[in-house]
């Protein structure tokens, strides 16, 4: 069953327009103006609320698996978030119609590689911080592998994150979090902000989450058409532009508990992160929690 309440509330009536400063998302116009013949998106869903909708969407694409599958390109997106999840687990908090929260299924299938799957998260990455920047005038940076940055009165805050899930069935969802219009006094944590607090000149959503999908689309497009090359159709030279990781003092905090210090000197053709470390040698880590540390 398509997961279509556009908006409308599944819990205790309320009005869509509770809060004037954040009124809800216009499904039908983000169908018109993203869904058509021949394009990536083939069907976009706005829900009022939802635990998580990576989850949502995972969970269709395994469950279709017997009807013949659903097809890459949709998109759910979610007003609202009780139960949203970023990298390692962590939960993402964020008041209804505050921010972009949403997910795609993407299916990369024989055109690309599988070992050049990592890039999905780095190239959404890229679409969202050209996206922000074109439709919401705002300064945005990228944080290896998957956080989007904003400055607030001169120091660096997460404002976003990317999420990648394999779906079970040979697809990806890729979930992407934003926060728009959060005040000082509504971030989860000192070190979170926001597009509003950024300065952005804009913080209506419906042209911001446009911009960003059909910057999505567009990259996308030519990384496949690239069978995953990232070199090739420009994706790695546009990541490594926007990288505010590169060229950082970083340590890498890698599974088994194991930490590695090092200057992020690139990322690779397979989207990992190379450190030069003090040993003087060079380590590519494909994944990790990355913290960026003072210089001294």
């Amino acid at each position: 069953m398509t997961p279509r309440d556009d908006s409308e509330s599944s819990g205790p009536r309320r009005s869509r327009w509770s809060d004037l400063e954040r009124p809800p998302l216009n499904a039908a116009a983000l169908r018109r103006a993203l869904v058509r013949e021949g394009g990536l998106w083939r069907e976009l869903d706005v829900v009022q609320r939802t635990g998580s909708t990576n989850s949502d969407l995972v969970a269709r694409a395994v469950g279709s698996v017997g009807a013949g599958g659903l097809g890459e390109g949709v998109v759910l997106v979610a007003e609202e978030q009780s139960a949203a999840r970023g990298r390692l687990d962590r939960k993402w908090v964020a008041p209804a119609r505050s921010g972009l929260f949403f997910s795609v299924l993407l299916r990369p299938g024989d055109a690309v590689p599988m070992e050049r799957w990592g890039w999905l998260p780095l190239l959404t990455g890229v679409a969202v911080a050209t996206g922000l920047a074109r439709a919401g005038g705002v300064d945005t940076a990228l944080k290896w592998p998957n956080d989007v940055l904003v400055t607030v009165g001169g120091e660096e805050r997460k404002a976003g994150g990317i999420l990648a899930e394999a779906s079970g069935d040979g697809g990806v969802v890729v979930g992407v979090g934003v926060n728009v219009s959060l005040r000082a006094d509504e971030l989860p944590v000192p070190t979170a902000g926001s597009l509003a607090l950024a300065g952005a000149v804009s913080t209506d959503r419906d042209p911001l989450l446009r911009a960003v999908l059909r910057g999505l689309e567009d990259w996308y497009g030519r990384w496949r058409a690239a069978e995953g090359d990232a070199g090739a159709c420009g994706l790695q030279e546009a990541y490594a532009a926007g990288c505010a990781t590169l060229g950082r003092r970083v340590r890498a905090e890698l599974p088994g508990d194991r930490a590695l210090v090092g200057e992020a000197v690139a990322v690779d053709g397979d989207g990992r992160l190379v450190l030069a470390t003090e040993a003087g040698v060079q380590e590519p880590v494909g994944a990790g929690d990355i913290v960026h540390l003072r210089a001294g």
